[in-house]
């Protein structure tokens, strides 16, 4: 197996990185990985690269790139670099971001990265909600595949379930996040939650590492983009 090296990396802000091998995935998984961006078998593994913290908006501000999603580009960019370094001669394809879905979720739970939360965002015990997953790469490698990361979900043991209660649509009455309640709230001239999710920062688990303010208005402001569009 091949060795790798993931300090450029970390010193990027995409601190989080687990290898799988294509065909060890589950079947369902692996088939339609293999349709739709792989039909000639090439590629061996699949590398999933995420952020979790601060660091990587800082990375993003430093670079000075100014396109309509910098993090994107950020990211794409420092991921080829590094495979090309890292791996020489060795081919990959960078399938996530881009035009075509890819269940992010599911890597993440095979990774062991996150478990299911109440705003149904994925919860780490060390990061809480403050990561994301930001490459999916497909590559002839043969890197030594990761254990999925260990841990309890942090909501298990919460007794005061203060992000269903700091949620000013009502959107996580009874425990279970309401898309309709959310997007209602959101979509409101007045609306608290337009560049944020108060719900979200009211959760204490991984609260040092919570995005600043910058960060969050961004992510947010994407995604008002997209419920404007589609709701």
């Amino acid at each position: 197996m091949s060795a790798w090296d993931t300090a450029e990396l970390d010193r990027a802000g995409l601190n989080l990185q687990a290898v799988f091998a294509v065909d060890g995935l589950p079947a369902a998984m692996a088939a339609d990985l293999r349709a739709r961006f792989d039909p000639d078998g090439r590629y061996r593994q699949l590398i999933l690269i995420g952020h979790a913290g601060k660091t990587l908006w800082a990375r993003v501000a430093a670079s000075g790139i100014d396109s309509a999603d910098p993090i994107d580009d950020f990211s794409i960019d420092t991921v080829g670099r590094w495979f090309a370094r890292q791996f020489a001669g060795r081919r990959c394809a960078i399938i996530y971001p881009g035009r075509n879905a890819v269940d992010l979720q599911a890597l993440g739970r095979i990774a062991g990265w996150h478990h299911p939360s109440p705003m149904r965002i994925g919860i780490s015990a060390q990061w809480g909600t403050w990561y994301a997953y930001r490459a999916v790469v497909l590559a002839d490698t043969e890197i030594e595949p990761t254990a999925p990361m260990a841990g309890e979900s942090p909501c298990a043991s919460c007794a005061h379930r203060i992000c269903i209660s700091r949620c000013p649509g009502s959107a996580l009455d009874g425990g279970d996040f309401d898309l309709g309640k959310c997007v209602a709230h959101r979509k409101r001239a007045d609306s608290s939650c337009q560049a944020t999710c108060l719900a979200r920062i009211a959760c204490p688990v991984g609260s040092d590492h919570r995005y600043c303010a910058e960060q969050i208005r961004h992510a947010y402001s994407l995604s008002m983009s997209a419920i404007e569009r589609f709701y």
